[in-house]
């Protein structure tokens, strides 16, 4: 007797579909390994340059820049620093023309991801934070 079961009438189709979602699954993650960390510290400067700028009334603007770049090594982006006017720092205004001042840190850069060789890609970054110094408070 011959047996018509579906289960052995399959020749592999199965296995050349799985092949390629697992292919195309290893693809994205390789993809992801190489453009999420860009994307977090890109997100981590963005955060401290907003701190930094809050917290500008008691330092000089020197200081502030300083505070910038050393956040930006801490990251390791020194790509970032190779850049000409990449970080851009400010203040106006503030207790010396008695009015209320801001802090400005402008961040204008672009960072390379390299796919393992195969392909590059920038992604740029074009941020102005602009924060009021607040003086007085106590």
């Amino acid at each position: 007797m011959i047996r018509h079961d579906p289960i052995h009438r399959q020749r592999g189709e199965g296995k050349v579909g799985c092949f390629l979602t697992l292919l195309v699954i290893g693809a994205i993650a390789a993809v992801a390994l190489k453009v999420v960390p860009i994307y977090y510290t890109n997100s981590s400067l963005e955060d401290a340059c907003t701190f930094i700028a809050t917290s500008a009334s008691r330092v000089p603007l020197e200081l502030v820049e300083k505070q910038v770049r050393d956040k930006v090594r801490d990251l390791g982006m020194q790509d970032v620093l190779a850049q000409k006017g990449a970080i851009a720092v400010s203040k106006v205004g503030g207790s010396s023309d008695g009015g209320p001042g801001t802090c400005t840190i402008r961040l204008n850069y672009k960072r390379t991801v390299d796919l393992y060789g195969l392909y590059q890609f920038d992604i740029e970054t074009h941020k102005t934070i602009s924060e009021p110094i607040l003086e007085g408070i106590g």
